[in-house]
């Protein structure tokens, strides 16, 4: 694994394998050869909170850093990352770049940004890109670094129906080696917030449980949980 050691930790769950396609397959196969293979230097993915946009940067780092590729995830939402941490990136086989668009407009961050692009390039490095809007409406403010941006493929991350909503809490579910009936299930879609984020967590909370009571997930089960917690 040669994933560049910045302290900030992948999700345990965030793998190819936990991420269900529904209305996203080209998305996902595009991301998983970009994890390890040649091909566009980069690819801008957008879509909104929740909609798995970190989920396919942190499993395209763990492939390929599987893989042996020397590699990095930058979420930039995190307050504490400073634009001098770019710099060395550019040897990079994979930089993945999470939501750019928390420093639009900050010429530091962009200048910063448009160097390791470059760098990148040069050496045939491939970057990874996520914001919650087109490149357009972005807000990124150095032309030279919107234009880089925009010379690869775009990818929007669909919104899943009940169905498939459903679908991706299964298998993260017997991921964690947890089986989740689809009663259960459609009544956690019903009675708590929607976001792939916020039932995930849930789910998360629902497998500890499950786990120190040695209990099956049903529907009197996860209502007990819920009430304990203050969520239902």
């Amino acid at each position: 694994m040669q994933q560049l050691a910045l302290d900030l930790q992948l999700a345990d769950y965030a793998l190819f394998d936990t991420f269900y396609a529904g209305p996203n397959a080209a998305v996902l196969s595009a991301v998983k050869q970009a994890a390890t293979e040649p091909g566009p230097q980069v690819h801008w993915i957008w879509g909104a909170p929740g909609s798995g946009r970190s989920h396919l940067l942190q499993a395209a780092v763990a492939a390929a850093g599987d893989a042996g590729h020397a590699c990095a995830w930058l979420p930039l939402a995190n307050d504490s990352l400073e634009p001098a941490m770019l710099e060395g990136m550019g040897g990079l086989d994979l930089l993945c770049v999470d939501d750019v668009d928390s420093v639009a407009g900050d010429a530091a961050w962009e200048r910063a940004l448009f160097a390791v692009f470059e760098e990148l390039r040069a050496n045939n490095g491939r970057l990874l890109v996520t914001a919650a809007m087109a490149m357009p409406e972005s807000g990124i403010g150095l032309r030279d670094l919107a234009s880089r941006l925009a010379s690869g493929p775009t990818w929007k991350l669909q919104s899943m129906g009940d169905e498939e909503q459903l679908a991706a809490l299964q298998l993260r579910s017997n991921w964690r080696g947890l089986d989740l009936p689809d009663e259960a299930g459609q009544f956690l879609l019903r009675r708590t917030d929607r976001s792939s984020i916020a039932l995930f967590l849930l789910l998360d909370k629902l497998d500890q449980a499950a786990l120190t009571a040695q209990r099956r997930l049903t529907v009197p089960f996860i209502k007990s949980v819920l009430a304990d917690s203050h969520t239902l």
